[in-house]
């Protein structure tokens, strides 16, 4: 089985996607609601032709991300029942990833060897996203 989070936004979703692109040093493909061919029965609402309506951050079989936009009439709130543990080869890995994610956000646990890993820290970015980032184990 392999479980893929799925992140929501409020129409901020394309910063987020570049704010991840550059603090895991990936590349994300993007469809906007502009991109769907014309549907019978449905139409984005005004105003939403730019929205991500999906997008996928992947580092080739490591993990995978998928991130979008949701209509207005749909909104988006982030709560503390969830994070995203990111697993990453060293610590230099960790640490690159967790002081760009941290900016503009919320340290939780500042970076820190524990008895589950070298290196280990979370905080809530700056959109209102939990994560974990960590040596593997």
């Amino acid at each position: 089985m392999k479980i893929t989070p799925y992140l929501n936004f409020n129409g901020n979703c394309a910063e987020a996607i570049e704010f991840y692109e550059k603090a895991f040093g990936v590349k994300a493909k993007v469809m906007r609601y502009s991109d769907a061919p014309p549907s019978e029965g449905y139409k984005p609402p005004q105003g939403t032709e730019n929205f991500v309506m999906h997008a996928c951050l992947t580092n080739r079989d490591d993990y995978t991300v998928f991130l979008a936009d949701v209509t207005p009439d749909m909104p988006v709130t982030f709560g503390s029942g969830m994070s995203i543990s990111v697993e990453l080869d060293n610590a230099d890995s960790v640490k690159s990833a967790f002081d760009k994610l941290k900016e503009g956000g919320t340290v939780t646990m500042e970076l820190q060897k524990t008895f589950w890993s070298e290196f280990f820290g979370s905080l809530v970015d700056k959109f209102g996203v939990s994560w974990m980032i960590m040596t593997k184990m």
